[in-house]
């Protein structure tokens, strides 16, 4: 299997990438229109140079949008902001690289760019974002320092991410530090500032112990309310699981929580008394059946089915015969790591149908395992 994308890992020069950031910038476009755009021209810089009356014709596309499209000023910017992260040690991950966090792909209106700093593998073999309350007590504290002390001391070393806010982010990101857990921030704004800059200091001693800060904002990007919303997606689809420490009935972990849901991630939190009103998020989606119940560490592995031992490789005499389709997806997901089922659908011509019968088999005779969110790896040989 390919080894595992990390920031550190800088891309080869791509070409099409200050196209893809001048389509961040248009007005009237977005993420979904832009992909669309992307996928019917056939790269960035072929959407720049088509002439407007075409664009427009394209479903869902409209005339606001393809006349916002091939402004010179707007790629006069992303060539500003390329030179930025360049200056700055910043990679700016294409959504069409492989480096790009591959859990975050599945999602359909996951970033066209994603800049990031530091050296945490995005691609980890185990995510774990945690999320709360900006208010924490010390309840909540104490649990982020217990869960990631836990994790620890199961044997497992998932990459932590939450957003460097105040409460339970920030007690997150220094508990997984003081364990020896990579942690990842993933921020609301460009990677020019910190917010909180009270917070500056714990994000140094993040990229310094190998962790990461990750945005979908270029620089000089002004604070807006909006922003921490996409900031939050983020944060829920490139994890494996969402885990709520503390949180009211209100905020934006709840938030975070229901993007999880809608991208089949996994969802848990931590319950607390019925009266407890900073925890009262927590109990609703436990009751809604939007979170699993977990007290521990040990709760959240087991709900993950996470196996502290790495799979055993199997000598290539072992390997047993496969039929056509069943070697097609096995080789597809060697080449291209773990895929949702509907992306193998996409890559391997088959129907849903035949996909999964596939995936059954291979999963049966050892050669695949079934992660959370119905994406599927293949077993080394």
């Amino acid at each position: 299997m390919p080894c595992p994308a990390q920031v550190k890992r800088k891309p080869a020069v791509n070409p099409d990438l200050p196209y893809q950031i001048a389509l961040t910038l248009a007005a009237n476009v977005g993420v979904i229109r832009a992909k669309k755009l992307i996928a019917h021209c056939g790269s960035a810089e072929a959407v720049w140079k088509s002439r407007r009356s075409l664009l427009q014709k394209i479903p869902d596309i409209g005339e606001a949008a393809a006349g916002s499209i091939a402004l010179p000023h707007t790629l006069q910017r992303a060539e500003e902001e390329l030179l930025f992260a360049q200056t700055n040690g910043i990679t700016p991950l294409s959504y069409l690289d492989e480096n790009y966090p591959r859990r975050l792909k599945q999602c359909d209106d996951s970033p066209i760019v994603l800049y990031a700093k530091g050296n945490a593998d995005l691609n980890a073999r185990r995510i774990v974002s945690v999320v709360g309350t900006r208010t924490a007590t010390p309840y909540g504290k104490r649990l982020c320092e217990t869960l990631m002390q836990d994790l620890v001391n199961l044997g497992y070393s998932p990459l932590i991410v939450s957003g460097l806010a105040f409460g339970i982010d920030i007690a997150a990101h220094r508990a997984a530090l003081q364990c020896g857990l990579p942690t990842a921030a993933v921020m609301a704004h460009g990677l020019d500032i910190t917010y909180p800059a009270a917070h500056g200091r714990t994000l140094d001693e993040m990229l310094f112990a190998g962790g990461a800060v990750v945005s979908e904002f270029v620089s000089a990007t002004k604070m807006h309310a909006a922003n921490f919303v996409r900031r939050n997606r983020i944060i829920a689809g490139i994890a494996d699981a969402v885990v709520v420490a503390e949180s009211a009935e209100r905020g934006g972990s709840l938030i975070t929580a229901q993007l999880a849901v809608d991208y089949a991630r996994d969802v848990y939190a931590f319950p607390a008394r019925t009266d407890d009103r900073q925890s009262a998020g927590c109990n609703a989606l436990i009751r809604d059946n939007r979170a699993g119940l977990i007290t521990s560490a040990l709760d959240l592995a087991s709900a993950m089915r996470w196996d502290a031992e790495p799979k055993r490789r199997r000598r290539p005499s072992e390997r047993p015969a496969l039929a056509p389709d069943e070697e097609k997806i096995y080789t597809l997901l060697c080449e291209t790591g773990a895929q949702s089922i509907d992306e193998i659908c996409r890559l391997a011509q088959l129907s849903a149908a035949e996909t999964s019968a596939v995936l059954l088999s291979l999963e049966f005779n050892g050669m695949v395992n079934a992660l959370p969110g119905k994406v599927f790896e293949a077993v080394g040989w």
